[in-house]
């Protein structure tokens, strides 16, 4: 479904005594919705994934976006600039994989408890490291489908170090769509195809999408990277990906 009419609104969610800032946007009409937490890139809860987050509620979801560096940086919010990104890689790599887990379980067990939710029906979508962390967040047992878009390092990394996220490709519980550029100099072409055989020899139900000459933030319409073809097609699989797994 659609929806003209949305309400959004900042709002706290609880990870224990941590209160974490979010941004929440919901359908005003009566009726009850799938869910979707969205995930940022290195540069907070900014305008873009604020802008994200309504295109969901107006496609008929409830999507709430968790700042995931609330404990390093409350209230960080930043654009695209070479310092922009320093910062943000700056505090990426104090992130760890086991409070990320938690917060964004605060965000889902939020929405859950909304009058207004279809409680076993909750997707995730990420950006860039939220790309990382939306691969994460796919091992969530209330996760039933997953975007993660450009998602750095997966097959040699994970927050806060030890195994790479990839070895978690097994406990993923839901389908994942990943969406990669041919041309991102983050992410280089045997790390996407690593991800494709992990979940491949996994089993996990996926889909793993490549567009030629796209470069690193290729979704987003406030970066020079900005492919706004390829960006309309990801959006389309990401509402088949949601409306197949979720409604």
């Amino acid at each position: 479904m659609t929806t003209t009419t949305i309400q959004t609104n900042p709002i706290k969610i609880f990870n224990q005594e941590l209160a974490i800032d979010a941004y929440l946007a919901q359908p005003t009409e009566a009726g009850s919705f799938p869910g979707v937490v969205v995930i940022q890139e290195i540069f907070g809860v900014n305008a873009h994934i604020r802008d994200v987050t309504e295109r969901f509620a107006k496609a008929g979801y409830i999507a709430i976006a968790p700042a995931i560096y609330q404990r390093l940086a409350p209230g960080f919010e930043v654009g695209y600039t070479d310092a922009d990104v320093k910062l943000g890689r700056v505090y990426k790599e104090q992130t760890k994989a086991d409070e990320l887990l938690g917060d964004i379980q605060a965000a889902i067990a939020y929405l859950k408890a909304l009058p207004n939710i279809q409680p076993n029906n909750i997707g995730c979508i990420g950006f860039c490291f939220g790309g990382h962390v939306a691969y994460l967040a796919a091992t969530l047992p209330d996760i039933k489908a997953t975007a993660s878009f450009y998602g750095a390092a997966i097959p040699t990394w994970c927050p806060g170090g030890g195994e790479p996220t990839l070895n978690r490709t097994p406990t993923i519980q839901g389908t994942l769509y990943g969406f990669f550029g041919t041309a991102d100099p983050s992410i280089p072409p045997d790390h996407v195809d690593a991800i494709e055989a992990a979940l491949q020899q996994n089993a996990i139900p996926h889909r793993i999408f490549r567009y030629d000459g796209a470069q690193h933030g290729f979704f987003c319409d406030q970066r020079a990277s900005y492919h706004p073809t390829y960006a309309a097609e990801a959006w389309q699989e990401v509402q088949t990906l949601f409306s197949s797994t979720l409604k």
